[in-house]
C-alpha cells in the first residue's frame, strides 16, 4: 500500500504539502491540491483513519444507537428514514456512520459508552431505544456529543417529531368529516405515546367529545397482530366507534385485517387512521389516512446540530428542536356529513 512518504515523492513535494492538499488547506493551490489528490488515486493512496484521528482529534465517525422493541432494526418504517436522512447530511461533511451493539448478549461485553470510547466516535445519534436503560443514561452524561430522536434527556440536544402537533391535527380532520366516536389504539408506554395520549385528550376536550374507557386500548407500536386483538375488542363493542386511531401506520395494517375479516368495508362501514405516513400505509387500498412526520427534516436537523456541538460546543445552544408533520387525508376516514 502506497504511503504519503511515495505520494510525496511521486508529486515531487514535500511530505507537508500532500497532507495540507489532502485535507484542503487554502494554503496549497488548487492546482497542485487537484495534481496531488488526482496522483493519490492512481497509486491507491489512502490516508490512514487511525493516524488522521490521532493528528486532528477527530475520528470522521458517528456512532448509532439504535434497537426497538420489536427488533424490526433498519426495516423500521419510520426511523430508517430518520437515519437515511441523518447519513446522508454527515456524509456532506465527511464523516461515516458505525452501529453500536450494546445488547447483553454482545461478546465484548462492553457498556454503551465503553464501545463509544473504544471506537472513538465524535459523536452518538440514539434513537428509538429504552433511554431509561442505565448504560444510554450513561452515554447521555459523558464527556461524547449525543443528539436523541423524540426523547429529551436535561442538557442534551434532542429533534422530536411534533406528536402532539400531529394528534390534534389528525382528531380535528376526523372531527371534521362528523365522526364524535372516536376510538384510539395507542402505542406502548413512553414519552411519545404520553404526548399523543395527552394530545388526543386535550383535543377531544376542545372539541366537546366524550370519550368512553372502552375506546382507549394499547397495542406495542408495529405489533399487527395485538392491534389485531385490540380492533377486534373495538368492533365487539355494543357501541362501537366510527372512526379508529391506531398506533402507527405498520400496526394499523393489523387492525384493517381485523376489520376486513368482518366482512366490513372500509371507510363505508367503519374508518380508520394511522400515524406516520410510511409508504406502505399509503399504498393499500383504500389508501391510509394518517399524520405524515417529517423524517428528512427530523434526520437532517439531527445530523446539523449533532455536527454543531461536535465542532463549536461552546456556542451550540441545547434545545429541542421540534419538527411539524402534515395531514393525509387518503380515502379511510367516510365524511359523515354527507352521509346524514
Amino acid at each position: 500500500m502506497a504511503s504519503l512518504k511515495d505520494l510525496a515523492a511521486e508529486c515531487g513535494v514535500s511530505i507537508a504539502t500532500v497532507s495540507k492538499a489532502l485535507n484542503g488547506q487554502k494554503d496549497v493551490s488548487p492546482k497542485t491540491r487537484e495534481r496531488i489528490r488526482q496522483k493519490a488515486r492512481e497509486i491507491g493512496y489512502f490516508p490512514n483513519s487511525a493516524a488522521k484521528a490521532l493528528k486532528t482529534n477527530e475520528s470522521k465517525n458517528i456512532g448509532v444507537l439504535f434497537v426497538d422493541d420489536a427488533r424490526s432494526g433498519l426495516t423500521h418504517d419510520y426511523f430508517n428514514h430518520v437515519l437515511d436522512s441523518f447519513k446522508r447530511e454527515i456524509e456532506l461533511h465527511d464523516y461515516d456512520l458505525t452501529l453500536i451493539n450494546c445488547t447483553r448478549t454482545s461478546a465484548s461485553g462492553m457498556t454503551c459508552l465503553e464501545r463509544a470510547r473504544y471506537r472513538g466516535f465524535d459523536g452518538v445519534i440514539i434513537a428509538c431505544i429504552n433511554f431509561k436503560d442505565p448504560e444510554v443514561a450513561e452515554l447521555v452524561a459523558s464527556e461524547i456529543p449525543v443528539v436523541t430522536i423524540d426523547y429529551i434527556f436535561n442538557n442534551t440536544l434532542a429533534v422530536l417529531s411534533d406528536n402532539v402537533g400531529g394528534m390534534r391535527g389528525l382528531l380535528k380532520y376526523v372531527y371534521e368529516k362528523g365522526h364524535r366516536k372516536i376510538a384510539f389504539i395507542h402505542g406502548a408506554d413512553s414519552t411519545v405515546t404520553q404526548a399523543r395520549i395527552s394530545s388526543f385528550y386535550t383535543t377531544c376536550g376542545e372539541l366537546g367529545i366524550k370519550v368512553p374507557d372502552e375506546y382507549i386500548l394499547e397495542a406495542p407500536y408495529r405489533d399487527t397482530e395485538e392491534t389485531y386483538r385490540q380492533t377486534e375488542k373495538l368492533l365487539d363493542l355494543a357501541d362501537p366507534p366510527t372512526c379508529i386511531l391506531f398506533p402507527d401506520d405498520y400496526s394499523g395494517l393489523g387492525g384493517i385485517s381485523a376489520i376486513k375479516n368482518r366482512g366490513l368495508r372500509i371507510p363505508e362501514d367503519i374508518s380508520v387512521a394511522g400515524f406516520d405516513g410510511i409508504n406502505r400505509g399509503l399504498s393499500i387500498q383504500p389508501s391510509l389516512t394518517t399524520w405524515h412526520q417529517d423524517t428528512e427534516t427530523i434526520g437532517r436537523e439531527a445530523a446539523r446540530k449533532l455536527l454543531s456541538q461536535i465542532r463549536s460546543p461552546r456556542t451550540t445552544i441545547m434545545l429541542p428542536v421540534t419538527v411539524p408533520g402534515s395531514l393525509y387525508e387518503g380515502d379511510s376516514v367516510l365524511d359523515l356529513n354527507r352521509t346524514t
